[in-house]
């Protein structure tokens, strides 16, 4: 009688020699994504390239627009920027055809990216990707298509040795990181859950054990226009700016303070950054300017209540806010706790492991200065969840690039957790 193969697994070696031949395609499929400028509302033309991708693999698709009204009333929601009508989340999802043998897992990356800025400063079109030196240069390609290209990668090679995870595995697709995280939100509303999720943010390899919260606010400032020949009669919105922003930079230094630092940021000289995004006012050179905006970013220390941070930070414009100037504080885009991640959890000591026998050296923890869509699932899904990703330079900068071999290792340890995390059955 023949021995009965049906829940053998291939070894660590075939299984890291399968990531090695995907390695051509995703690079091909990276280039592919870099080429589609999915910033803010122009998200379709990657997503349907997703959506074929998974189909291709054989995956359930599942592609819908994110439904503000049921998500609007979630904790975890932002005000979004856009309409979201044809503006949809891709998740590829795999199912086991025998008995469920492992755990459970998400996959999740964004699809968006941010706008490339000035195109004349970069060496070639930003949306036009280009390999030199073993990097892959272009908008997107480190944050976060690379990573997406991982997870596809890790569950393709499993395929061409004839296997596929013997538990549920959603890829997610989302929209809006980069501005509200409602693409993640809603796929936590449409049911997804899991024993760990993933993202494959590009943080050089290393595990994230914390992120903060981020905050958008828009401040108008309105004064009283008058001619130039006498501008003591009129209010300069514009100029108002300046003490306002050295009130806010004294609350950023406030809480930085050791009696405000949590204790994963401990080490970190400086983890609470404000920044003055946009800043916009005037009508005519020869006239005080009587209206100015700015857009503001504020970052903060995880277990901050999101009511005490909008309190703050109003507090301070205000009290910077000169006499004759009226200031005006609304909201739109990031409403995002900070999270910390248990370095107890099965699914960071597997990760860390699996790190350690790929590249030789022990895994760096990173608290993070940003936000990621991981806190959705910590603090709103009941599913532990870290980043683990591939090297990327001048992300939301000029000439962003990510290292191929950073990919390829990448691939490698999804690859090795898929396998171990969830199981194996064959096709």
């Amino acid at each position: 009688m023949a021995p009965d193969t049906s829940t053998a697994t291939p070894t660590d070696a075939a299984i890291l020699e399968a990531v090695a031949a995907e390695q051509a395609d995703a690079v091909d499929l990276l280039a592919d994504l870099v080429r589609e400028p999915s910033m803010l509302g122009q998200e379709q033309g990657a997503q349907d390239i997703m959506a074929g991708v998974f189909g291709t693999m054989g995956l359930e698709v599942d592609r819908f627009e994110v439904d503000l009204a049921a998500i609007s009333h979630l904790p975890g929601f932002s005000p979004p920027l856009v309409d979201y009508s044809g503006r949809e989340n891709v998740v590829g999802i795999s199912r086991p055809k025998g008995p469920v043998r492992g755990r459970s897992l998400i996959l999740n990356g964004h699809i968006d990216v941010v706008p490339p800025g000035d195109e004349s400063q970069w060496t070639d079109p930003p949306f036009s990707p280009v390999v030199r030196d073993g990097r892959l240069y272009g908008r997107g390609g480190g944050d976060m298509k690379a990573g997406i290209v991982a997870y596809v990668a890790a569950m393709k090679a499993l395929a061409r040795l004839g296997f596929r995870p013997a538990a549920p595995v959603y890829l997610q697709s989302v929209i809006e990181e980069e501005c509200t995280g409602n693409g993640a939100l809603a796929c936590l509303h449409r049911g997804y859950r899991a024993d760990a999720a993933i993202i494959p943010e590009p943080f050089n390899h290393s595990l994230m054990t914390a992120q903060l919260g981020v905050m958008w606010f828009t401040v108008d400032l309105q004064g009283t226009p008058a001619h130039v020949l006498d501008t003591s009669a009129g209010s300069n919105a514009i100029e108002a700016l300046f003490p306002i922003v050295q009130s806010l930079k004294r609350l950023e230094e406030a809480w930085n303070g050791a009696d405000c630092r949590h204790a994963c940021y401990e080490g970190h000289r400086h983890p609470i950054n404000f920044n003055v995004g946009k800043i916009s006012g005037g009508d005519w050179t020869s006239s005080v300017p009587a209206v100015a905006r700015f857009d503001l970013r504020v970052g903060f220390f995880p277990g901050k209540p999101l009511e005490e941070v909008k309190r703050e930070v109003e507090d301070a414009i205000h009290a910077g806010t000169p006499n004759g100037i009226t200031a005006t504080v609304s909201y739109g885009g990031f409403h995002a706790e900070g999270a910390v991640m248990d370095l107890d959890w099965p699914m960071m000591k597997s990760l860390s492991a699996i790190h350690q026998e790929i590249t030789g050296s022990t895994i760096e923890h990173l608290a993070s200065t940003a936000t990621t869509d991981a806190r959705f699932f910590i603090l709103y899904g009941d599913t532990p969840a870290t980043c683990y990703g591939p090297e990327a330079t001048r992300i939301h900068g000029i000439d962003e690039s990510v290292s191929l071999d950073s990919l390829h290792t990448v691939t490698k340890v999804l690859a090795l957790f898929i396998a171990r995390w969830c199981g194996l059955e064959r096709l």
